[in-house]
């Protein structure tokens, strides 16, 4: 089917930078939306950001808007994630999400593939 992989996380201070990215890959025929959640120990999976196909609409959850940044580039299957600005309580494992189409014998059938995650954590 379709894998994605993600890379870029890491140890970082409070006020500090990261950014994720996340390709995809397999016989893939298209990619709709994009996007990052996280999941922090003890704590459900939540929504950080998501991005459209053509990359003209994103969405942000209230706590990471202004210090994060999804964009997409549909050439390499890739999404990625600027993370400004960190805090601690951003410390989380971080997962790539993809939704799309990807081609089979019989014609094209829809997905929904998730990254191994990467972990994210800030110190104060």
């Amino acid at each position: 089917q379709v894998q994605l992989v993600e890379s870029g996380g890491g140890l970082v201070q409070a006020g500090g930078s990261l950014r994720l990215s996340c390709v995809a890959s397999g016989s893939i025929r298209s990619i709709n939306a994009m996007g990052w959640y996280r999941q922090a120990p003890g704590k459900q999976r939540d929504l950080v950001a998501t991005i459209t196909n053509g990359g003209g609409t994103t969405t942000y959850a209230d706590s990471v808007k202004g210090r994060f940044i999804i964009s997409r580039d549909n050439a390499k299957n890739a999404v990625y994630l600027q993370m400004n600005s960190l805090k601690p309580e951003d410390t989380a494992v971080y997962y790539c999400k993809a939704e799309g189409y990807y081609g089979t014998t019989y014609g094209s059938q829809s997905f929904v593939s998730w990254g191994q995650g990467t972990q994210v954590a800030v110190s104060s």
